[in-house]
């Protein structure tokens, strides 16, 4: 099983710690396109139009900065970088990591494990002379990353455009109420979901992600590709 997560737009920014090294990060074959973006990122500096680029306010400026100097940024494991709800419900610095990969508008994916430093970038920017990121990722990320087995894909659609399996068997999250998809509460629903499915025996099928989430007190069915969970009302507003 693999399981694919979103990246959030909320990091925390480590304090200390060794820049990236582009050499330590899995999937080796990305570099080429991480540089890229770096090197674009830099240029791209923090005035007003990294701001429009990066689709930030100008309260936000800070972040731009940031993104300005990655290179010499300390860096900390993605999973202590990467925050917000469904990190949280997810836990995954207590979790065993090699099932696990983030997708990330800057990188590709990373491994929980992978350093890296807190950037902005959400897979809708619009950076000088790349028309779409998730077509610019398209291709590397079709040679690089295992399309085989079970895949359990809670990203988003932003980031699912970037990277379709097309051979493994997949299987998404999606959170109900009163009968109707709800987006509010689904990513505390996927990290509920996640932790659940890497807290114990390795799931190989549909239904042994549906048992295992059943097992754990969740109501939820199989629907298509999806398994649909029933979360309360105005839950994760």
């Amino acid at each position: 099983m693999l399981v694919l997560l979103p990246p959030s737009e909320g990091k925390t920014a480590p304090l200390e710690g060794e820049p990236v090294d582009l050499g330590a990060l899995d999937f080796p074959s990305l570099n080429k396109t991480r540089e890229r973006l770096l090197n674009t990122l830099a240029r791209l500096g923090s005035g007003p139009r990294a701001l429009v680029a990066l689709g930030i306010s100008p309260g936000l400026v800070d972040e731009a900065a940031r993104n300005a100097a990655l290179r010499e940024a300390p860096a900390a494991p993605a999973h202590e970088v990467y925050t917000g709800v469904l990190y949280e419900r997810l836990g995954l610095g207590a979790l065993a990591h090699e099932n696990v990969l983030i997708a990330s508008a800057l990188w590709g994916f990373v491994r929980a494990g992978d350093r890296i430093p807190a950037y902005r970038l959400a897979m809708g920017a619009k950076l000088p002379r790349i028309p779409s990121l998730a077509g610019l990722w398209r291709e590397p990320l079709r040679k690089a990353v295992p399309d085989e087995g079970l895949i359990v894909d809670l990203r988003s659609g932003a980031y699912a455009a970037a990277w379709k399996p097309r051979a493994a068997t997949v299987v998404g999250v999606r959170a109900f109420s009163d009968g109707k998809v709800v987006s509010h509460g689904v990513k505390a629903t996927r990290g509920d979901v996640a932790r659940i499915l890497l807290s114990g025996p390795e799931p190989q099928t549909p239904d042994d992600v549906l048992t295992r989430v059943r097992d754990a007190g969740l109501i939820a069915e199989l629907s298509a590709n999806n398994l649909d969970v029933q979360v309360p009302a105005g839950a994760g507003r």
